[in-house]
């Protein structure tokens, strides 16, 4: 597509997915969701675009070249989404109950290092990756309303 085609919709191949744990509060959906997909810029550089400018010439930073579609979950539906997004070895980042109690980025990594895979609390996964496979690691939970 060129960069003047402005009528034809943008199909992306890969999908950014965040999912949400049901039962959160709205600050604390807010506050994970902005902390899961942080992540994903860092490791995966193909999904942030370019640079943004306005009619001043004053710049912002690039952003997602894609939309983020956000879910919500059942406790069970995020254990379930997180062991398909590992067994599929999807780039994915976490947030745990755990998290909430924590106030730096050590303390973060501690919390989460303590816990066995299987026992993880989570109140929040993002996954990107083809859109297929995305899709399959996310079957079942709904659209964020």
């Amino acid at each position: 597509m060129s960069t003047h085609d402005t009528e034809s919709p943008v199909r992306f191949d890969t999908k950014i997915a965040v999912l949400l744990r049901e039962d959160l509060e709205t600050w604390q959906r807010l506050n994970v969701t902005a902390f899961l997909v942080s992540g994903l810029g860092t490791q995966v550089p193909e999904v942030i675009g370019e640079p943004y400018e306005d009619a001043d010439a004053v710049g912002y930073l690039p952003m997602f070249r894609q939309p983020v579609l956000v879910f919500e979950a059942t406790k069970e539906e995020l254990t379930r989404a997180h062991g398909r997004a590992v067994s599929r070895a999807l780039p994915r980042a976490l947030f745990t109950s755990d998290l909430f109690g924590t106030g730096n980025d050590r303390d973060n990594r501690a919390a989460v290092r303590a816990v066995p895979t299987a026992d993880l609390d989570l109140v929040g996964l993002a996954v990107y990756g083809p859109r297929n496979a995305v899709d399959k690691a996310v079957k079942g939970v709904r659209m964020h309303p």
